[in-house]
């Protein structure tokens, strides 16, 4: 059974800073974009970072400059850096990982990410 597992959140001030980490196993990591995306109650579940299996890297505006993913294959691992939290960065964290040509997509349990202001 594949399994996203999601570590680094917890509560911040603003300004802070945290590291998401997600941890994959059972699938073959290297071959799916892997993407971060947040919720918060009441609103759609939306894409805060995609790194793609080849390397290619996209933002919400909100986060450019702020955010950095990036993507360890030999760890089979996808970091999320959160430099300069905002308080409306708060909401749930989910890693999903994706592959259109096999139709596989995969979902973490999400962590919550708390910034005070």
């Amino acid at each position: 059974q594949v399994q996203l597992v999601e570590s680094g959140g917890g509560l911040v001030q603003a300004g802070g800073s945290l590291r998401l980490s997600c941890a994959a196993s059972r699938i073959i990591f290297s071959i799916y974009d892997m993407g971060w995306y947040r919720q918060v109650p009441g609103k759609q579940r939306e894409l805060v970072a995609v790194i793609s299996s080849v390397g290619s890297i996209n933002y919400v505006d909100s986060v450019k400059g702020r955010f950095t993913i990036s993507r360890d294959n030999a760890k089979n691992t996808v970091y999320l850096q959160m430099n300069s939290l905002k308080p409306e960065d708060t909401g749930v964290y989910y890693c999903n990982a994706d592959n259109r040509r096999i139709a596989h997509n995969y979902w973490g349990q999400g962590i919550q990410v708390t910034v005070s202001s």
